[in-house]
This record gives C-alpha cells, structure tokens and sequence, in this order.
C-alpha cells in the first residue's frame, strides 16, 4: 500500500480527496453543533472550537445521566430534550468524553445512528491539534513512520488513525481493534518474560494483567509518581504472590530532575510540562516529584520487556532508555496516543534508537482513538 494522499482519503470521500479537516468543516455547518458530555474533553473541545470560530449551541448527556447540571453556563439537556429542541434543523454532536466500557460505547453508537455524530481529536496532553495543516506539514514524516510499520494490519491501522484524526469519523476505530491479552500472547509471546518495567504502573493493574500472560514472570519494578496511587501501588504489591513487585514513586525522564506534577488525584495525573494551556489552568493542586531515566535504575538490573504509559511523557522517557534499548533492545510496549506527534513521533525515534526493532501499531477497544499501542520486538 503506498502512502499517498489519495491512498488516505479515497475512503473518506468518493471522489478520493480531502480539503477540509473536521473543525473547517464545522465552521461551514448550517446546523447546530451541540456537545454530547463534560469534563476536560468538552473544556478542550470548546477551547478549539473557539479558536476556530465554531459556535456551541447546547450541551446534552445520555437519558438518565441528567440531574439539572449545569456546563460552561448552560443547563446540560438529556439526549431526548436536544433531539426535540431541534427537531426542525437537526444537529451535529461533537463526542466530549471517552470510554472502553462496552455499554458506554454501545450508548455513543446509538447516539450516532439518531444524529450527526463526531468524536473531534483532541491531544490529551499538548497544545498541538491534528489537523489538515498539521497533518500536510508532516506528512513526509507520516510516510516515514508508515513505511517503519511491520504488517499490514499496523499499516492499516496507521492509515485508519490518520483519516479518524482529521475527520472525527467513529467508523474508522473498530476495524483492528484487538484485546490486550492477545497482544500479550500473539505478539509480545509474553510467556517468556521473566522480568518487566512499568513504568506509569497506577495501582498495579498492568503488572496484574501482565501476569495473565506470563507465568514465568519473576520480578516486576513498577514506577508511579503519583501520590495517592502509589499507595494502591504498595498496598497491590504486598498482596500479590505470583511475582515479587517492587514499587518505586518515580516519575520516568530523559534526565534526573524535579518537575512540577499534577496532584489532582486522577488516573490521567502528569507532569505539567506536558498539559495543555487550557487544562493547565485549572489544575488546583500540584506538587514536585522525582524523575530519573530508566537507564540509571537499569545498569545492574536486566528486564525483557518495558511499558511506557506516562501520560505524554514517552518520548522523554524513550531517550531516558536510549543506552538500554540500543544495548539489550527489550521489548517494549508504548502508548502513542497522548500527544497529536505520537503517531510518527515515537516510531521514528524507535528506529532511531534500535533499527533492529520490528515496530507494531495495535490499538485495544476505545472511543476516541485512544488505547493506541505501539509495540517494539527485536
């Protein structure tokens, strides 16, 4: 498949071309755009429609999710309420939150069979949109980072991320998803592991869900900066008998520094260099936390396989690994969906720091894009 910009976009459009992106086509829209949900990713998606000239006109939640709540000024509307206060113009909904949940993502679906429904990408961390400026300044990076991909089901699911960035489309994030204990099993032949680095391990669920796939495990050293759920962290690892998990509250780097963290308490908690302008101003609480590189914690120590989920930071925390990764070449398994650069960003790097590497893009069950998987093998 060559990488082409016919090649993206003959799916979107019938004629095999694509000149607006999601929010151009939204400036145009003759119906009213309304938000489906709140929270950060309707603080995002406001913010951008600002900038972009896109009016709001209503705010609305799934039926039996409303109790008089009011967002952004506006009383929040059951789906039931929006769909008859614009019976006569119809509307677009712009998708505001995310989910795995299956009966949540069965909820999202049914929305868009009774409406005109996009999930607009967003970066979870950063202020970088990708959109069709974005995507056409990187575009020979793009086809780089394509090119690294090892199959065809990473090629296509590349591909597919591209069009649903820039178009918001929900039919472009179900074809490849897989589960994660078949990436465990199938790619990664996680049985063989008998040592690991988590790095982002929250309340352990990862080294749990790990240990589903790989009985040989022996030791697991799992790093989580975040106050509150390191404790879940401690409390996990001194119940867990099928490993030895050693827990260390250390945030992962491409140096030894402090840095100013988020101290909210939430699973998504980072380092605030890498929040966006608009969340950054609302975070209440932060405090200071450690960082170092892998590579000091992993000169006398040997681990077959790393997990970088460190909400926006993989690419500090890939350079804080280059020595081990060009030397040992570990499998890795990282997150690629945090910041718009990700995408290409983190495989080209990869290939810089190990050109043995065989790169993998999976992606596990999600509304919106995220759960983006790129999975690293020697």
């Amino acid at each position: 498949m060559e990488f082409s910009e016919n090649f993206l976009f003959s799916s979107v459009q019938e004629n095999g071309t694509v000149t607006n992106d999601l929010w151009e086509s939204l400036r145009s829209c003759q119906k009213p755009v309304l938000l489906y949900g709140m929270g950060n990713g309707a603080d995002k998606i406001i913010a951008t429609c600002e900038r972009k000239g896109i009016d709001i006109c209503d705010c609305f939640a799934s039926d039996g999710f409303v109790r008089g709540q009011l967002f952004h000024g506006r009383r929040v509307l059951s789906f039931s309420e929006a769909k008859d206060k614009y019976r006569d113009s119809g509307f677009v909904a712009l998708l505001s939150f995310g989910s795995f949940l299956p009966d949540v993502m069965d909820k999202i679906r049914q929305v868009g069979k009774e409406c005109e429904l996009y999930a607009p990408d967003v970066p979870v961390f950063g202020d970088t949109l990708f959109d069709m400026t974005f995507c056409r300044q990187n575009f020979d990076r793009l086809q780089s980072a394509y090119e690294l991909m090892t199959d065809d089901i990473s090629k296509h699911l590349f591909a597919d991320m591209i069009r649903f960035k820039l178009t918001g489309n929900l039919r472009f994030l179900t074809v490849t998803d897989q589960t994660r204990q078949t990436i465990y099993r199938d790619l990664l032949r996680a049985e063989h592991f008998s040592s690991y680095l988590d790095l982002g391990a929250y309340n352990g669920d990862t080294v749990r869900e790990l240990l589903a796939a790989a009985p040989s495990l022996q030791t697991a050293y799992a790093w989580e900066p975040d106050r509150r759920s390191f404790a879940k962290l401690q409390a996990y690892a001194e119940s867990e008998t099928r490993c030895r998990v050693i827990p260390l509250q250390c945030g992962a780097w491409s140096k030894p520094d402090t840095l100013t963290f988020d101290d909210s308490g939430n699973r998504n908690a980072s380092i605030l260099e890498n929040a966006s302008a608009d969340i950054k101003g609302r975070i209440r609480r932060t405090t200071t936390i450690a960082v170092e590189p892998p590579d000091h914690f992993l000169r006398d120590r040997d681990v077959d396989f790393i997990k970088y989920d460190v909400e926006g930071a993989e690419h500090e925390a890939l350079i804080g690994t280059r020595q081990t990764i060009a030397d040992k070449a570990p499998a890795l398994w990282v997150s690629a969906y945090h910041r718009s650069e990700d995408l290409f960003d983190l495989p080209l790097l990869l290939h810089e720091l190990q050109p043995a590497y065989r790169l993998y893009l999976r992606r596990t069950p999600y509304i919106p894009a995220w759960d983006l998987h790129l999975i690293a093998i020697r």
